[in-house]
């Protein structure tokens, strides 16, 4: 479930500066409440960064979410930490990170007194981790759009970090669902022959061990998918 566009960060900042318990995705945690108790008896496992600038505070609010269900004792949130450099900026700075913008070259220090957020993008790595650690609900804050989808094809599949023709593949399916309808016929040049836009079908990838993968949808829904042939991995 992915949550999080860049200015998203900022504007949750802000709400965090307003409220130390807020700063994270609150509709998540609606939606979550929604569905957890079925994906809990269907061993499905919930992989989010809707953790934003806050993830602590969204483990705490899911956790409460999962007592008011009677599902306190079969709920194990992972949490992932270590995206948000902004309480480090002035350290970093005077240590001689420049952090230069990519187009002008300008360094922080020009613009620093109005920076609201400051996040390093993380890999799937560590949500791979929380996996192997047993958790169910796996909140995130910044990680790259691609790493909720690959870290569990990395864990399921057993994948080496150094697997670059599948790790590849996981990361292109990954950047496929984060955009949603878009992938279904919501951005599509010949939009013409697209055959329903009344209720898309979101995307659905089923994913294979030698890193083939099918990008599908639920059927009788609007919207359009184009098939293509690709190689394996392995």
């Amino acid at each position: 479930m992915d949550y999080l566009a860049e200015v998203t960060m900022a504007i949750l900042h802000k709400q965090m500066a307003r409220d130390p318990e807020k700063g994270y995705a609150a509709d998540f945690v609606q939606q979550l409440s929604d569905v957890l108790v079925e994906a809990v008896e269907k061993n499905i496992t919930i992989i989010s960064n809707a953790g934003g600038v806050n993830p602590l505070g969204a483990r705490d609010a899911v956790e409460r979410v999962a007592a008011e269900l009677g599902m306190a004792d079969k709920v194990r949130v992972g949490v992932m930490l270590g995206d948000d450099i902004y309480p480090q900026l002035d350290e970093l700075i005077e240590g001689g990170e420049e952090l230069r913008n990519l187009d002008t070259g300008a360094p922080i220090t020009d613009i620093v007194e109005v920076v609201l957020s400051a996040n390093v993008y993380l890999g799937a790595a560590p949500v791979v981790k929380a996996l192997e650690m047993g958790a169910n609900v796996v909140i995130t804050g910044r990680v790259t759009d691609s790493g909720v989808t690959l870290a569990p094809m990395v864990y399921e599949f057993g994948w080496a970090p150094d697997d670059w023709d599948c790790i590849a593949s996981g990361i292109v399916a990954g950047h496929i669902i984060e955009c949603g309808l878009q992938a279904t016929g919501g951005n599509f040049t010949d939009w013409e022959k697209v055959p329903s836009w009344v209720n898309m079908g979101c995307p659905i990838v089923e994913a294979r061990e030698d890193g083939t993968f099918t990008v599908t949808k639920h059927a009788g829904r609007g919207g359009a998918l184009r098939h293509r042939k690709r190689g394996k991995c392995r």
